[in-house]
């Protein structure tokens, strides 16, 4: 749902305008909340910019460690991404623990998770 922040030029009041659609927002007339002026102007409070991506696949091996050792767990979940895809001869639990990379669980708490699974692994074995 679009939301739209306004500063009336009369009063100075600010307030936001909540919309069903950016249709809707098009087509209304605005009036302050406070004193009913029209006389409004927008406010832009917050924006995002998208990081441009990084290309993992160019990396060389030392670039690579880096990230490895910087401790975020996103970034390495994208370098994992990108690097290993969706190729399945991975195997699940490289898909399972880029998810759970992605997704931002500390690094530590995945590499545990890896440990114990490879101990059930090797306990399970005749």
């Amino acid at each position: 749902m679009p939301a739209y922040d306004f500063r009336c030029k009369n009063c100075g009041q600010e307030f936001t305008l909540f919309y069903k659609t950016y249709q809707a927002y098009d087509q209304a007339e605005r009036a302050c909340s406070n004193c009913g002026s029209s006389q409004l102007s927008r406010i832009i409070n917050r924006i995002a910019l998208q990081a441009p991506a990084r290309d993992y696949s160019k990396m060389s091996p030392n670039e690579m460690l880096s990230v490895l050792e910087s401790g975020d767990s996103r970034q390495v979940g994208q370098m994992f991404q990108q690097v290993g895809g969706a190729s399945p001869e991975l195997g699940a639990d490289f898909h399972e623990t880029t998810k759970q990379l992605l997704d931002g669980e500390p690094m530590a708490k995945v590499e545990k998770t890896l440990q114990e699974k490879d101990v059930a692994k090797k306990s399970a074995l005749p």
